[in-house]
Formats: C-alpha cells, structure tokens, sequence
C-alpha cells in the first residue's frame, strides 16, 4: 500500500510509516495536483496547510484513511470522508504535555511581569519596583475543563505547590478528588481563584463563558490565562477588566481571529500574548507526527485506531433497523446534558423491546458522544466515547429486556450525578423520534426542532395560563404544548416547545409562580 504526505511533518512520523508501507512526501501541491494524484494512495497523511475537500476525497478511489498530525480536522471534509468509507483519525493527545506546560510558563510570566520587566531593560530601563510580581505557592488555581490538559495542569501545579479547585460537570467526583481537585461551581472557581485558566472546547454554549458579568466577581488580584480556544473569554470584556483594575492581568495564546496582529488585547501592556504557541515544541510535533502514523499503519493492517472521528462501521442489515434509533439516542444525550445538574456519576442505558435482539453499541456511543460533545478540549465521537467517558471515572452500565410493555422498542438512558438522577426515554414511531419519557413522567413529544421549557410543578387550575402569560409578553411563540400529572393535583410537568428561548430575567418569572419547582430550557 502507499501513504502521501502532503505537508511538512516531522521525519520521526514520516519513517514510522514506512516500516509499514511505501510512502511519497510531496509538500506543497495545489489542489488540483492532489485531486489528480490521490487516487494512487491509500493513506494522507496532512497537517493544517493541505484542505481534503470532498472533491480530493471523491478523487481518493482507494483511499481507506486520512490522517491529521494535530488535533483539529477543519481542513478535513469528515461528513465526505464518511459517506465515501474513509476513516478520518487525528492526534488529540499528543501534544498535551506541551499545552500545559505553555499554561504553567503563561502564568508564572504573568505571576512576575517577566515579558514586560524583559522589554523594559532592553530599552535601557532599571525599574525593579515597577515589576513587583507575586508567588503563586499556595495560591488558589482553577480551572475550566478537567480532560486531558486540564489534568496535567493541575499535576503540574501541585507541583508548585498551589491549591487546585476545578469546574466541570462531566467529571466524576472521584476522578478529581484522587487528583487533589475540588470541585466547585463556575461561580464560586471564579470568586475563589487567584489564577484561572481554561481548557474546554469552543460551543455555542461556552462562546463568551468568560465575560464582563463572570469578571465582576472576581478578586482584584486575579490572573487569567487561556491555551485553549479563542472566544471563551470575551475579549473586550477581559480589556475593560484589566485596564481598570478589576482583575490583575491575563494571558492569552489563542484568539478569536487568528492571525491576531490587531486584536483588542494587543492594547494593554498588563496583557501576555502568544501566537498560539501551546503545542509548538519539537515534541508535540514529533509526538503527533508518531501517533497519527502508527494510527495509519494500524488501520492499513486491518485493526482499530485509537482516534477515528468518523462513525464506527455497523453492519448494512442492522443498520436499516438502528438508524432511526441513532436519532432517539442523540437527542436522548444532547437533552440530559442540558438537564443535569451536580457532578456526573454514572450513565445507565436501558434498551427494551425488539432491538435488544441487535447489537447496541453505536447506540450507547452515540448516547454518550452526544452527552458529553460539548464538555471538553477533546473530540468527543462514536469511537472514543465511552473510553473518555470512564477515563473520568463515570460508570456507564448497560441493560436490556426483551419484553416492552408500551412500545415496540424503547431506549432509557439515565445520568446519576452527586445531586440526584435525570432519565429521559424515547422510542421510534411511524419512523419519527419520539421522546416518551422524562424521569418520572410519561408523555409525546416529537421534537420539531427549537427550544423547549421543561417545567416541573403542582398540578393546580390556573398554572399553565400564567406561563403562557409570561412567554406572550416576552414575544415566544409556544408551538406546542404537553402535560403528565403523576396524580391529579400531584406532581407533574409541563413541556412547552418554543420557536425562540427564554432569558433569564423570563426563566425567573416563570420559577416565581407559586406551585413551579424547577424549570428548564433546553435547545433541541
């Protein structure tokens, strides 16, 4: 077989391969060059300069892998590689040493102004007092993000002596506290840190998770520091904090625009800037040219890659039958992350009815995968799901009864956290996901997309038209509506599907009515 190499990779990667295949290193091939020669390999291997667009994967007719020497896949068409049977593979890991250890030389600068007392004396300057800094033995570090690097920052930092407190819901309890972590809230790891610094992947959810109201409750003396992603922290916001003194100084490696050379944080000498250096040592790049290499050579000889990001191979008879199911275990998973609360414990999936008679492990994956997608710095996929999933210390338990009392087929998933439980159920009807089930209640629900306002509350006259009240005057259309009452005046609950979501000033109205316990939007 033949791999191509299409840009420059460190030649430790590049020999590895070879013991395995023949390989051609060809760098700097425009694209209608590589669309020309691809159908000759049955590996690339790239890193970011080289784009695999749909049209070099269609080129690719013995292509069976694609391989990124790094950790992201923009460059890569991963929905074309799928369709076409390429399997995509990447090095999520290998530059995790070189990550956090740039987060812990970024907060010792910012700790001792060490940029700044530099460019000082190189301008002639003998300023000791301007640069009084601070130490950070026994200071208090949190951190955002407990995967991979996040770990191995807070290793490194008890190292120094520091106290570790982080935030992350989807980290068992026990995982950190045999780490020394506490856990805490986002709130209370702000109010309490002396440094910050952040390592979770760039969502929707987590876009601007640091901004000018998180910053209001930090101490003065507070450092921020961000290897991760651009737009966890709002840039002008995290300008305005500095500059007044609000917090005490940051630093930065990753921006929301990259190149940076005009970026907002520029502007302040209290402010450290990198470009993006966190994984760029000569390790990281050894490291990832060897994994994603030995990922190749694994899946050429026939066997499994510890890193595919495309969906795992289910068989063309099962899958006329587990597709619509794929879709209930999605929404199952993207709904019970935006439900729980407390740190996650265990995950139980139970499977009743005529699909206990196939195999269900695309299911729980795709469970998982989509519980925990938006929770860290790794990629999270069918692959590799339930090995990070335990690699947190979260106990994940599967059960099946042939027998479905309700339903043809019925998938539950429930997640334990430190608080109390969540289970939410659904099954297939007339080839629509339905969700049938939320802890305690049962209902219909077929989601149309949108928003929906999970309320729960005591069953009494007059409630309903009170939120109804509440979601008119904000202006959101209530699409639909459903209703399951344990008893009548008992518990129960109200789902309303809404075009637009609630602020928070309107999720406060709502939960002030009397008979409302708890309620919930969540986007679907």
């Amino acid at each position: 077989m033949k791999a191509l190499v299409s840009d420059h990779m460190a030649e430790e990667g590049v020999n590895t391969l070879r013991k395995y295949c023949e390989v051609d290193v060809k760098v700097g091939l425009p694209p209608e060059k590589l669309i020309s020669i691809i159908g000759n390999y049955e590996a690339l291997m790239v890193r970011s300069q080289t784009k695999v667009t749909a049209s070099v994967i269609e080129a690719g007719k013995k292509l069976i892998v694609v391989a990124r020497a790094g950790v992201g896949v923009d460059n890569i068409d991963i929905e074309a590689a799928t369709k076409h049977g390429v399997i995509v593979v990447n090095a999520p890991t290998a530059n995790t040493i070189s990550a956090a250890e740039h987060t812990i030389a970024l907060m010792l600068a910012l700790a001792r102004h060490i940029p700044q007392a530099n460019a000082s004396l190189k301008a002639r300057e003998w300023k000791r007092s301007k640069f009084m800094g601070v130490e950070v033995r026994n200071k208090t570090l949190g951190i955002i993000g407990l995967g991979n690097i996040g770990s191995e920052v807070a290793k490194r930092a008890q190292g120094l002596e520091m106290n570790t407190i982080a935030h992350d819901p989807f980290i068992a309890t026990s995982y950190a506290q045999n780490r020394g972590i506490e856990l805490v809230s986002l709130q209370e790891l702000i109010q309490k840190s002396d440094f910050l610094t952040i390592h979770t992947m760039l969502t929707s959810s987590t876009r601007n998770l640091i901004g000018k109201e998180e910053l209001s409750l930090a101490k003065p003396t507070l450092r921020i520091i961000n290897c991760a992603r651009g737009g966890l922290i709002n840039e002008e916001a995290l300008l305005e904090a500095v500059e007044r003194g609000q917090i005490a100084g940051a630093a930065i490696d990753v921006f929301t625009t990259e190149p940076a050379t005009d970026n907002v944080l520029l502007k302040s000498d209290k402010i450290i800037v990198t470009p993006h250096l966190g994984a760029s040592t000569e390790e990281a790049q050894i490291n990832v040219a060897i994994s994603v290499a030995e990922q190749v050579a694994a899946i050429l000889g026939g066997q499994q890659a510890r890193y595919a990001l495309n969906t795992p191979f289910i068989s063309q008879e099962s899958l006329v039958s587990l597709s619509p199911f794929m879709e209930v275990a999605s929404l199952q998973g993207k709904l019970l992350a935006q439900m729980i609360d407390g740190q996650m414990s265990i995950i139980e999936i139970c499977y009743d009815g005529e699909i206990t008679s196939y195999t269900t492990d695309a299911l729980k994956e795709t469970v998982i995968s989509n519980l925990l997608e938006d929770t860290s710095e790794e990629r999270i996929n069918l692959i590799n799901a339930s090995v990070i999933a335990r690699d947190r210390g979260i106990k994940i338990t599967e059960h099946k009864n042939t027998n479905c009392e309700n339903y043809t087929s019925l998938i539950t998933t429930k997640v334990t956290t430190d608080t109390g439980s969540v289970t939410v159920g659904g099954t297939v009807m007339r080839g629509e996901s339905h969700i049938v089930r939320v802890n305690e209640y049962w209902l219909d629900i077929k989601p149309s997309g949108g928003y929906m306002l999970l309320c729960d509350h005591q069953d009494r006259p007059g409630l309903i038209g009170q939120v109804g009240t509440i979601t008119g005057n904000a202006n959101v259309n209530v699409n639909s509506m459903h209703l399951s009452r344990l008893k009548q005046g008992g518990e129960a609950l109200m789902v309303l599907e809404m075009d637009h979501p609630l602020n928070k000033e309107q999720l406060q109205q709502i939960l002030g009515l009397a008979g409302i316990h708890a309620a919930t939007v969540v986007n679907i």
